[in-house]
């Protein structure tokens, strides 16, 4: 498909200007050729032929973007490039959904899309924050895919759930914590302090969602009458 093609060609336009920038080791090179590649495998696999909508579009610079990061982590740095790429990507995740909801064009392929991005620059960050304050961190970025692990011995995990703007805000307050943890300027006992109040508020998200998850399956299992009530409470 042309525009997952179009975004392996930013992605490798991309990874030249950072070469020319700041200069890419062999293992950034591989690491942001890997990405590019098993990206563009998994795009072409779960969109079957869709074309490109403009919040698609938004949300493909945005995975561009994190291929540079996922380069320079792989290198070790330099801070300032990463950081910058990072919170780009980040940012960009405010426009994606605006976009969507301002043109009409939200699917559910657009919302997946997005959210998978999310998820991964908060794996790459968390990996790369990690060699300085310690494996814990890992825990930021592993923490969506444990939860989808789950769902599959206990498939009442995967029930969607309701919309909550907290959900969103605790999830956008995890990338900012790991880009501020990764900037230089930022002391390690307060880039500590900040992933971990992070971290909490995650743990208290996905808490509270497991929750409501197991009301819901038990009053199910109540029947019609339980369910109200087990809804009701949760």
């Amino acid at each position: 498909m042309r525009w997952i093609a179009a975004g392996a060609a930013g992605q490798a336009a991309l990874l030249a200007a950072l070469h020319a920038w700041v200069g890419l080791a062999p293992s950034a090179w591989a690491a942001g050729s890997l990405y590019t590649l098993v990206g563009a495998c998994l795009l072409g696999w779960a969109a079957h032929g869709r074309g490109l909508g403009p919040a698609d579009a938004v949300t493909t610079m945005r995975a561009v973007l994190v291929g540079g990061v996922v380069a320079l982590a792989a290198q070790g740095g330099p801070a300032w490039p990463l950081v910058a790429l990072a919170a780009l990507a980040l940012a960009l995740d405010l426009v994606d959904g605006l976009v969507a909801r301002r043109t009409g064009t939200a699917t559910a392929f657009g919302a997946r899309y997005d959210m998978e991005v999310d998820a991964f620059v908060l794996v790459v960050l968390g990996v790369h924050v990690a060699a300085d304050l310690g494996a814990w961190v890992l825990l930021v970025g592993a923490a969506r895919y444990v939860f989808w692990a789950a769902s599959v011995p206990w498939p009442w995990l995967a029930a969607p759930l309701p919309e909550r703007r907290s959900r969103k805000v605790v999830a956008a307050v995890q990338g900012v914590a790991l880009v501020a943890a990764a900037a230089p300027v930022v002391p390690a006992p307060a880039a500590a302090a900040l992933v971990g109040s992070a971290l909490a508020a995650l743990v208290w998200s996905f808490g509270r969602d497991v929750r409501w998850l197991l009301v819901r399956h038990r009053a199910r299992g109540r029947g019609p009458a339980g369910a109200v009530q087990g809804l009701l409470r949760g």
